[in-house]
């Protein structure tokens, strides 16, 4: 089986048990919280319509407003600042789900400009190999400057550089956004990771308190540039990968086509004509079958690395007899002289 294959195979099967295990943990640590809060919000929603006499309906009914009115707490949502954060939502495949179209031509039109999602994902890895080159020339001269005998920068170098510096973006960010939304560290760490992968939960929104939209516009800026520039780096650090995936692959296939060169040089035809592995003929080395015009094989089978008898014969099926044997004798090729 090829190596390509094997890997392959071998990542499907690390996947697929990333994930076995991953929804064993999740389950083991929310699931038990997640049957408490539904008791508890049963029993307050229970208290609620016997304290005030609300019937179902009603109830229900502020569910429904309450849930759909959540938005618009956060301010005017689709004006040109709202609109744009939605837009770069969409182009980072971030979708928080913070605010959705509603009207039919909204809708339609989100699903054209989504088209333009590989635009971004372009930007975002030509910034990140622009990161990668400055990377790579400050690894050198700082190894320049260290003396080192060996100054390129290598693979493990740049991720590494790539490595620190989103750490630095998300620390940054996650302080600056603490500060702003008045979530706890740990939740602002959170909300920066989640949003730098794309992954987008929604749980965590920044822009959606006190009308930032609209009247803080320099914390919108502040918020946009560190979505665009720190999904740049996260770019960076996935074009590495990639590349090293894409080496791995290549140094596989020139491996492959070296051992397929060192294991046969020469293909035997049903016509007695020699053929090298390349598909061309070999002037210069007609083949006879049957007669005495030399007592020397085709092949001493040093080429496919085996040793046989001087007076072994090879038959058209490829394998070895013995001379004096009665398939060795009756069907031989001989080589004519030079």
């Amino acid at each position: 089986m090829k190596r390509q294959n094997v890997r392959t195979l071998s990542l499907v099967v690390c996947t697929f048990t990333y994930l076995l295990i991953g929804a064993a943990v999740f389950d083991a640590l929310e699931s038990k919280e997640e049957e408490k809060r539904d008791t508890l919000l049963k029993v307050s929603s229970n208290a609620i319509k016997k304290k005030y006499n609300i019937s179902e309906e009603d109830y229900r009914m502020m569910e429904l407003v309450i849930i759909e009115y959540k938005p618009h707490k956060a301010g005017p949502q689709w004006k040109f600042a709202g609109a744009f954060y939605f837009a770069t939502v969409v182009l980072a495949m971030i979708g928080y789900g913070h605010s959705t179209p509603v009207t039919a031509g909204g809708k339609a039109f989100c699903i054209g400009y989504a088209i333009g999602i590989p635009l971004g994902l372009v930007m975002f890895q030509s910034i990140g190999e622009r990161l990668n080159k400055f990377a790579s020339i400050v690894i050198k001269q700082i190894k320049k400057y260290l003396h080192y005998q060996r100054v390129e920068a290598t693979e493990m170098n740049l991720m590494f550089a790539t490595g620190m510096l989103s750490s630095i973006i998300i620390t940054t960010g996650a302080a600056v956004f603490s500060r702003y939304e008045g979530w706890s560290y740990f939740d602002s760490f959170y909300y920066c990771f989640v949003t730098l992968t794309t992954i987008g939960f929604g749980d965590y929104v920044a822009l959606q308190n006190d009308n930032a939209l609209i009247e803080r516009p320099g914390y919108v800026a502040l918020s946009l540039v560190f979505i665009l520039f720190g999904l740049a780096v996260v770019a960076a650090s996935i074009n590495l990968l990639v590349l090293r995936f894409m080496t791995m692959n290549a140094e596989d296939i020139r491996r492959e086509d070296q051992d397929m060169q060192s294991s046969s040089h020469h293909v035997l035809t049903l016509d007695g004509e020699l053929m090298s592995v390349n598909g061309r003929l070999l002037s210069g080395q007609p083949l006879l079958l049957e007669g005495e015009l030399d007592q020397t094989s085709v092949c001493s089978c040093n080429c496919l690395g085996l040793n046989h008898a001087e007076n072994d014969e090879l038959l058209l099926d490829g394998s070895y007899y013995p001379s004096n044997s009665v398939l060795g004798s009756s069907f031989r090729i001989k080589r004519a002289s030079v």
